[in-house]
């Protein structure tokens, strides 16, 4: 449904910590929840950083084998395979993190919504579509798709699919979820500064050793080289949906590879969708939102949320911002 589209991020300088002893920078990449993670982290020294990055790694992938709708022995699995037959009992961290996503859905009148995963896959955007699906194709594809089917049990603590078929997918928020758990558990640590880049869902704390902040580039979604504004990203997090590469174009329309849950017809309007704010998780899962609710839809929606800011490049690449973000530049 969504594909995250990394930012053109550059770490630049600004200001900052004081030069009691000295810090070193520690980086790493690898490939977990199926995607490439960027991690690092400012330590005293190589080998701590290093440990540090090994403790954020095996964080993560507690929490694939927590949320994996692919992995046939998660609790996510279990519910999928009790859809439309009996309530599962599922860990408060799992029930917390869906009973997170309703409440997204509701916010965003089901633009967001985890049982897109219920959909049928009848857009292709591999080259092997020929035609576009006809109006009764497109209702059966969401036919079991809807958040109000979700049923959440608060004594029991169980999850409840109400249709046989129906599923549940964190692809459009479990990689924020993960870099936060990621965070949370260097900070408590005492790992006093970093970044966790989840393939474009960002979040970092703390400086750079130099005391600089870190700082991003937001590029051109048709030239990723091309910079036209930079913004510090301080304690805060990003996320970044897009589509660039992922579309089909039936009778001079472009179609893009987001689905709206809703409808079953791909997003139109829109190149990318950048939102900032204090949770990776939220900032994940509002970029899908917002792109599949449009660019004045979404504007209106994240004026009205306290510390969330967002950049929506259209499909004509011009540029439309939140009232929080300060610049004037268009690509």
């Amino acid at each position: 449904m969504k594909k995250l589209i990394p930012l053109f991020f550059v770490l630049c300088a600004l200001a900052g910590f004081g030069q009691e002893r000295e810090y070193v920078t520690v980086h790493r990449t690898q490939k977990l929840m199926g995607n490439r993670f960027d991690i690092t982290v400012v330590a005293v020294n190589e080998e701590i950083g290093y440990i540090n990055i090994d403790e954020a790694i095996s964080e993560i992938t507690r929490i694939e084998k927590l949320i994996s709708s692919w992995d046939p022995g998660s609790e996510t699995s279990k519910v999928n395979k009790n859809a439309g037959i009996k309530p599962v009992k599922v860990s408060s961290e799992l029930y917390n993190l869906i009973e997170r996503a309703k409440q997204i859905s509701e916010l965003t009148d089901g633009a967001f919504d985890i049982s897109y995963a219920s959909m049928d896959g009848i857009w292709k955007f591999d080259g092997s579509m020929r035609h576009k699906p006809t109006k009764e194709e497109v209702g059966d594809s969401v036919a079991k798709v809807g958040y109000t089917s979700i049923i959440l049990n608060s004594a029991d603590q169980t999850v409840f699919l109400r249709q046989k078929g129906m599923k549940i997918s964190f692809g459009a928020i479990g990689k924020g979820y993960a870099a936060d758990k990621a965070k949370e558990l260097l900070v408590s640590k005492q790992v006093i500064a970093g970044i966790i880049n989840a393939s474009g869902d960002l979040t970092t704390w703390g400086t750079k050793t130099s005391g600089e902040k870190w700082l991003i580039g937001i590029s051109n979604p048709l030239n990723k080289d091309k910079v036209f504004s930079w913004l510090p990203i301080v304690e805060s997090s990003v996320a970044t949906s897009g589509n660039y590469e992922k579309f089909v174009i039936f009778d001079g329309k472009k179609y893009s590879h987001i689905i709206d849950p809703r409808t079953g017809y791909p997003s139109r309007g829109i190149n990318s969708v950048s939102v900032f704010t204090k949770s990776a998780e939220l900032c994940d899962a509002l970029a899908t939102a917002v792109f599949i609710m449009g660019k004045d839809t979404g504007l209106s929606l994240i004026n009205q949320l306290g510390g969330t800011e967002v950049i929506i490049v259209d499909g004509n690449n011009k540029i439309h911002k939140s009232s929080g973000i300060l610049f004037d530049n268009n690509p």
